[in-house]
């Protein structure tokens, strides 16, 4: 074995009581990349597994790979480093390498922890290869002409960067993710949930909340019409799934690709269902109406909040009129809705929040979520807050986007109020009758959610691709 690919197990409240779970898309890119470059691999995910620390170190030996990989979001780098560090014990001669948001963010904190090699720093697939070819082709640990990493310098022993590596331009050059090496009928109590895929890379915004433009760079690249309806009809075909979500943050932004798509599904005459996300100032009526016809199902809009004051702190560049057209164009278009709220954003008072709560109320999408403000590492909101002072732990598993972790009291709030602000966003917009009404396939969904999200006693926090999932289950 080359290659072992390691994605963590992430606990999750709603995610493990619903059984969302999706195969780790990020981990089938890189594979798909190594195989593609002639490399044996092995991804392993134990946030499906679910088989601990000690087994997985186990199989890491079994397996005896010369380079062990592992992901980590900000709440699971802790979980993935205790994976390193027993698996090291077995294998010390291997390369450990990790990548992922948080380490792209924090690397000289992770390289630090000393049981770890290399970093990768954004996009990996390129890097990935490069990496393997020098240190198993070529027996080599000078990584100094390997773009886009950072790595303990044995020789000098410290921490050094390379230079940076450039964006991937042609993403139609990227083989498939490898699809072969997961086991879909164990996602879940649907494959479905197992239809995701990313149909473009990069943001042209710069939201204070967000850090995809500086993971995935400030240009926006796409794929071709034909190779994503290329990977659309190997899903469909192959792995016989039906239903689809598009993961990008911004799908609709060239609208005339977004057609050429939907035409493209039409021509090849494809049964097919499929969600995918727009910014609320994107919307063209006309465009929905061709996205519906080739199947699309749901619109997710990330609104964030019902204060127009908010959102300009948020540099959102979106309006709430803008806002509230949108949702109705979907909804004529015959298409549901799923839109997302923050609460707690630096700046807010009870009354911008109860604004907020009272607008998801008054959009009356099919499915509303909300959470709390949670600054990652790399968003230009952590630095803010960082330097003011004002993040009040740096213990990663608490950043769920369920839990306050910021100073409140010295802005004018408490964590408990944000907190009870959250239970009662979600029980006033889905405990409506009106809406019980609509939606009673919705009510056992809705309980289970509240109840395992916010009142037990250990709460951890799902995402908005994640309610895609969760959502269309429960029909």
């Amino acid at each position: 074995m080359d290659v072992m690919l390691i994605n963590p197990y992430d606990e999750n409240a709603v995610k493990n009581g619903l059984g969302f779970i999706t195969p780790p898309l990020n981990l089938m890119y890189l594979a798909s990349s190594l195989e593609n470059a002639s490399f044996s691999v092995k991804i392993v995910d134990d946030d499906l597994l679910q088989m601990g620390y000690e087994k997985i170190s186990q199989l890491a030996a079994k397996l005896n790979p010369q380079i062990i990989a592992i992901t980590a979001t900000t709440s699971t780098i802790k979980t993935a480093l205790k994976y390193v560090k027993l698996i090291k014990k077995l294998l010390p001669n291997s390369l450990y390498v990790i990548g992922g948001p948080h380490p792209t963010f924090m690397p000289r904190e992770v390289l630090n922890e000393s049981v770890l090699d290399v970093v990768v720093l954004g996009e990996g697939e390129e890097t990935l290869v490069d990496l393997t070819r020098k240190y198993i082709d070529k027996n080599s640990r000078d990584f100094g002409d390997i773009r886009g990493i950072a790595y303990q310098d044995l020789y000098q022993r410290n921490i050094k960067f390379t230079q940076p590596r450039p964006l991937i331009e042609d993403l139609d050059s990227l083989p498939l993710p490898a699809r072969h090496l997961i086991p879909f009928e164990s996602y879940g109590i649907s494959k479905d949930q197992s239809g995701g895929m990313i149909t473009s890379r990069g943001c042209v915004f710069a939201c204070g909340y967000c850090s995809s433009s500086l993971i995935m760079g400030k240009k926006f690249r796409s794929r071709s019409p034909e190779n994503v309806v290329d990977e659309i009809e190997e899903l469909l075909n192959k792995y016989k799934i039906r239903d689809i979500a598009f993961m990008d943050d911004t799908f609709m932004l060239n609208k005339r690709r977004a057609n050429d798509i939907a035409q493209e599904i039409e021509d090849r005459n494809l049964d097919v269902s499929f969600v995918a996300s727009s910014r609320v100032d994107m919307v063209d009526y006309n465009l929905l109406k061709k996205l519906k016809r080739s199947g699309m199902s749901t619109l997710y809009y990330g609104v964030e909040s019902g204060s127009q004051r908010i959102l300009n702190l948020m540099k959102k560049g979106i309006t709430l009129k803008q806002a509230e057209d949108a949702v109705c164009s979907a909804k004529d278009a015959g298409l549901n809705v799923l839109t997302s709220f923050i609460l707690g954003y630096p700046g807010e008072t009870a009354d911008d929040i109860n604004k907020t709560i009272n607008f998801s109320i008054k959009l009356n999408p099919d499915y509303s979520q909300f959470s709390i403000l949670t600054p990652f590492p790399g968003t230009p909101i952590y630095h803010e807050l960082n330097k003011n002072g004002l993040i009040s732990t740096s213990n990663w598993e608490e950043y769920t986007v369920l839990e306050p972790i910021l100073e409140y009291e010295k802005m004018g709030l408490t964590k408990g109020m944000v907190k009870r602000k959250l239970i009662e966003a979600y029980l006033k917009f889905y405990a409506r009758p009106s809406y019980l009404l609509k939606h009673r396939h919705m009510i056992k969904t809705i309980f289970e959610i509240i109840m395992r999200s916010f009142l037990l006693p250990k709460v951890h926090g799902s995402t908005a691709k994640g309610w895609y999932h969760d959502l269309n289950e429960s029909k």
